[in-house]
């Protein structure tokens, strides 16, 4: 049996939920209907500079992908934002990663020139002079390459590092956080990727690095979080940006049900920013939280730690027996409630790899199972009267001791939609790829086990080309999966379906690392 040691899932560390998420009102002037993006302190902690994307006094308008704004500390409160002018803005997409340590560079994403119609890419720095910020220096990278139409990212206070997440030459799933160093010649390295430990299949967003470069902050879709993206941290163990310690979540006192994102620590005054669509005005909101000190003293602690097995192993692990008792193991425990009532349901719980390992959630809910920390699992919940769940989790590293995981089941009703998040299609067809049979069974499962239950397939792609082909495509995509329901046994006749193209976002489509959010195949109970 061949296995792939590396870590993507986080520990979950609840110290960290004893720290203080500010009331948001010093941010009343701040935050908009619109999407509020990387909140980024000047030094001296006296002005806020942060991206709103879609204003209609950005340079590009309405359809402007993110302007510069800023906001000044007047008391206790931020006030209303004000557009950061032409010198630091064009009609591409325009954000602040960070300052010079005295704050007489601003380090700027992006490149820039005088008729604002850029044709490269990089980043770019101003200087402050007595009239303002001059019009920024465009810094050359070799080889550096971003398909997305955002980025996120942060140049460190020296100027001599810069990490950011795009699709590169080396990515490894959609956004990847990649890493550049200047060297003592001036000449900036080739991005390199950050490796498995930190990058997922999925999207890793907003990276930030504490100030000695030590410690990584980013967001994350691709791990077993509280909601859509969460914030998670890491520590770097050498100076090869390849080895890192397991990625940490940051735990309820930062995220939500919602999608936290530009989390940013400033030292200084003792606080962090970072946004999130939870109670938002519209899409983002800027939010503040304060760690406390004694949290963050025995989260370093815990860090430094996590001896040096856990770093990411790039090479292939060829095992010559079966896994053994005597192998260590990862307990996996936690509790599963009514998404409508949160009271605590009884409910089967079966991990499957190679081996099935299942356990039995009582009436209290409570579940607790050990498991070998050698693979990756599908996980499915299962109880009569609810709609199960179903995750993927990969916990291949012989390290992991415990992992908290809880489960929120849908009572069965007319209604009531499902998410079939790992069922997955080849880019721009209908074929199924082989990731999406685990889902589809535990739907032929649920069908077979509540034979009056018929259902209403919903397909849906992002807003990107002609609306005709979208919802031929996302039309193609429900007959494929109702084909595979059918094969299974499931009449047809339990089945309908439609195609929606683009037209029922869940998400924002203004940048790639939501709208893969809208990029989804649902089903809906319309008989009971």
């Amino acid at each position: 049996m061949k296995y792939f040691l590396f870590l993507s899932f986080a520990l979950m560390i609840s110290v960290l939920t004893e720290g203080q998420q500010i009331t948001n009102k010093s941010f009343v002037n701040v935050n908009s209907p619109l999407d509020e993006q990387g909140p980024v302190l000047s030094p001296d902690g006296k002005t806020l500079y942060f991206t709103i994307a879609s204003h209609p006094q950005n340079v590009g308008g309405k359809r402007d992908k993110g302007d510069i704004w800023q906001s000044v500390l007047i008391g206790d409160e931020w006030s209303a934002p004000i557009h950061a002018g032409a010198v630091l803005n064009n009609k591409e997409y325009n954000a602040v990663g960070g300052f010079s340590s005295e704050g007489s560079q601003m380090f700027l994403l992006g490149h820039y020139n005088s008729q604002g119609d850029v044709k490269s890419q990089g980043i770019s720095v101003s200087r402050k002079t007595g009239a303002g910020w001059s019009a920024p220096q465009n810094i050359s990278i070799p080889y550096f390459l971003n398909k997305n139409e955002t980025i996120s990212g942060h140049i460190n206070k020296t100027g001599n590092v810069f990490v950011f997440a795009g699709e590169g030459y080396t990515t490894l799933g959609v956004e990847d956080i990649y890493v550049s160093v200047k060297n003592a010649s001036g000449n900036w390295s080739e991005p390199k990727n950050l490796g498995r430990n930190i990058n997922t299949s999925f999207q890793e967003w907003s990276p930030w690095l504490s100030e000695d470069t030590r410690y990584l902050y980013f967001a994350s879709n691709g791990r077993q979080g509280y909601g859509s993206f969460d914030i998670y941290y890491s520590q770097r163990l050498d100076d090869t940006w390849a080895k890192w310690s397991a990625p940490i979540n940051m735990g309820a006192g930062v995220n939500s049900e919602g999608r936290e994102l530009f989390y940013i620590p400033f030292p200084k005054q003792e606080i962090a920013l970072y946004t999130s669509t939870l109670n938002s005005d519209g899409y983002g909101d800027i939010k503040m939280y304060r760690p406390p000190k004694e949290a963050l003293d025995s989260l370093m602690k815990k860090m430094e730690e996590l001896p040096p097995d856990t770093v990411v192993k790039l090479v292939e692990i060829v095992r010559e027996k079966p896994i053994t008792s005597d192998e260590k193991l990862v307990r996996v425990w936690g509790t599963i409630t009514n998404a409508s009532t949160d009271a605590p349901i009884a409910a089967n719980v079966n991990f499957h790899s190679d081996s099935d390992f299942q356990v039995v959630a009582g009436a209290d809910g409570v579940f607790s199972i050990s498991v070998p920390s050698v693979d990756e699992y599908s996980i499915k919940v299962e109880a009569p009267g609810f709609l199960g769940s179903f995750e993927k989790l990969d916990i291949r590293t012989f390290e992991m001791k415990e992992l908290e995981m809880n489960f929120k089941l849908q009572p069965v009703a007319i209604g009531a939609t499902v998410n079939l998040k790992s069922v997955l299609f080849q880019q721009s067809t209908a074929n199924l790829l082989d990731e999406s049979y685990d889902e589809l069974n535990m739907v032929v499962d649920f069908l077979k086990s509540n034979p009056t239950v018929e259902i209403e397939l919903a397909g849906h792609t992002d807003n990107r080309g002609l609306s005709a082909h979208n919802v031929r495509l996302s039309r193609e995509r429900v007959d494929k999966v109702k084909e595979y329901l059918t094969s299974k046994g499931i009449e047809g006749k339990r089945i309908t379906g439609k195609g929606y193209g683009g037209i029922k976002p869940i998400a924002d489509n203004d940048a790639e690392v939501t709208r893969r959010l809208n990029r989804r195949v649902e089903f809906t109970i319309i008989k009971n």
